[in-house]
């Protein structure tokens, strides 16, 4: 297949979803955890749980940038364009992401990056990090900070910016690097209590995601095939993509086998993009450790700024401290993100907390789960939860 809506054909998911089917064993459940946000979206934009056979379970993982993004770290790019007058930049999924309430606010009210420009921030929404280069040059009398995200697959930009600053010599831009690392997360994941010792999130295997191994290729999974002796497919982002990674997952439960298969072939190598690796090396190395939105502390899972780059890293530059900031105890989306809760089980879900007024990053993002369900699943799993809940009838 060469095209996009082959990728979505109706009467090939249908066969897909017969072969699934067929594969399953009778008595035994699959539980297998999309790591990235875009196979959650694809996952429920395009109906493919209802395509499943009920042995069949998909837990969703943290693998949305905005979502695991902590206050904290909002918190810090708020001060700086408060306090310190900064321009501040970034994408326009982070701008919305609740934050802490200011210190002294008689109001109380949590602040978002959007509602500090509201308060008079200088805070602007850009599309790469190419356009807080260019702000930098059209304003030489204004410091600007480009708040940095995500995982690996726009760190290589990041790093082409900074690299780009040094050769400019660009005095007042610099960069807030919030850039974290799959491999790690997963690893954090198998670890947990909850997995390993509780069992109350059972996992049989991974959806490995797809434009991060475009980056990095698939070799970095085989670490949890073999110390886990946890599957993982890396699958592409489309509906037809999933449903054959879920295929293969299943074939490899059932045969006993825990592999790093690739299903995304037409974009993703064993060994991935080493012109990408290399800049990243260059100019990111490893943080001792990095808060993530529902996983706490994780060591060695996020990039920091090599001294080289210092005078472009503005944790440097503006002698910024951390401080971790707990989230909303009413929110679940700590736990969401963990795979021990599905968005139906927070309280606030669909009620005061919707894409129009999110309590927690997991509503904010169009990759959130909550993002997805409410816009296209929620209805069907309130419904599917009633009917569980209610009485049975003769």
């Amino acid at each position: 297949m060469k095209y996009v809506d082959e990728f979505r054909d109706g009467e090939l998911a249908r066969r897909l979803a017969d072969r699934i089917a067929a594969a399953v064993r009778p008595g035994r459940t699959y539980r297998f955890m999309e790591f990235c946000g875009g196979h959650t979206h694809a996952i429920s934009r395009y109906g493919v749980a209802e395509l499943l056979p009920p042995q069949v379970r998909m837990i969703h993982g943290p693998g949305c940038p905005v979502c695991v993004l902590p206050i904290g770290r909002i918190d810090q790019a708020i001060g700086l364009a408060l306090d310190r007058g900064v321009i501040l930049a970034t994408y326009g999924d982070v701008l919305r992401v609740p934050a802490s309430p200011r210190p002294g606010d008689a109001r109380g009210e949590p602040l978002s990056l959007l509602k500090a420009k509201a308060r008079g921030a200088d805070v602007r929404m850009v599309y790469s990090v190419a356009d807080a280069l260019a702000l930098a040059r059209a304003n030489p009398d204004r410091e600007v900070v480009f708040l940095a995200i995500g995982f690996e697959t726009t760190t290589p930009p990041t790093a082409l910016a900074l690299q780009q600053a040094a050769r400019e010599d660009l005095p007042n831009f610099s960069v807030l690097s919030c850039h974290v690392l799959t491999p790690s997360a997963i690893t954090h994941i198998l670890e947990a209590a909850e997995v390993r010792a509780w069992g109350t999130v059972p996992i049989d295997g991974f959806v490995g995601p797809a434009h991060v191994s475009v980056v990095i290729g698939s070799r970095p999974y085989e670490h949890f095939a073999e110390e886990y002796r946890k599957p993982v497919v890396i699958a592409g982002f489309e509906p037809l993509d999933v449903m054959q990674a879920i295929l293969m997952l299943v074939r490899q439960v059932d045969e006993g086998r825990a592999e790093v298969e690739n299903e995304f072939t037409r974009a993703v190598t064993r060994d991935g993009n080493a012109a990408a690796q290399a800049v990243v090396a260059a100019v990111f190395e490893l943080r001792p450790s990095f808060e993530w939105r529902g996983l706490g502390e994780v060591p060695y899972s996020a990039l920091r700024i090599r001294p080289a780059y210092s005078r472009w890293d503005a944790e440097r530059r503006f002698g910024i401290e951390y401080k971790s900031v707990a989230d909303n105890k009413a929110c679940e989306c700590g736990a969401i993100l963990r795979g021990v809760k599905t968005p139906v089980d927070c309280k606030l879900f669909g009620t005061v907390c919707t894409p129009a007024t999110p309590m927690g990053s997991c509503m904010v993002s169009s990759e959130g789960a909550c993002a997805a369900h409410y816009s296209y699943g929620r209805f069907r799993d309130a419904g599917a939860r009633a009917g569980a809940d209610a009485p049975a009838t003769a």
